[in-house]
């Protein structure tokens, strides 16, 4: 059974891969999700092959972007950067029954805005599990905004 916040996940998923087309090849309709648990990338495009992540929020004000969202895993994205890889950023935003979508391109992203956060404790499910969050508040001016 899926908590909120996969429910969410999923969702936005599904909002990007409906309204968007692929900035890469522009082709409409070729975004498709990927499976659960891929790493660092939610969806594909599959004319081109462009890949990107995916983040939603619940929030109270779809205008105003929030100071920092819940990555994933902190160890692949960090193996990623270390090699030069960075992957677009959609930022699905959803309060009530309004919803934004926010896309931050590849160019704009670079270490800083990547927060490494404490590992989870030995009682913890998954222990030394350690995750990450983005810091938006370093990229206001750098991230889109699809009206829709």
């Amino acid at each position: 059974m899926p908590t909120d916040k996969q429910k969410l996940g999923d969702w936005g998923e599904k909002l990007i891969a409906k309204k968007c087309s692929c900035p890469k090849c522009k082709k409409e309709k070729t975004l498709k999700i990927l499976p659960p648990n891929f790493k660092c990338a939610d969806i594909v495009c599959d004319f081109c092959g462009y890949l990107a992540q995916v983040k939603s929020k619940n929030v109270k004000n779809i205008d105003v972007l929030p100071k920092n969202i819940l990555g994933a895993a902190w160890r692949p994205q960090k193996e990623r950067m270390d090699a030069g890889i960075y992957f677009p950023l959609y930022i699905v935003l959803k309060a009530e029954r309004k919803s934004a979508i926010y896309y931050l391109p590849v160019d704009y992203q670079d270490i800083e805005i990547f927060v490494k956060r404490k590992p989870l404790g030995e009682n913890a499910k998954r222990a030394g599990w350690q995750g990450y969050y983005y810091d938006l508040s370093l990229l206001e001016d750098e991230i889109i905004r699809r009206l829709h």
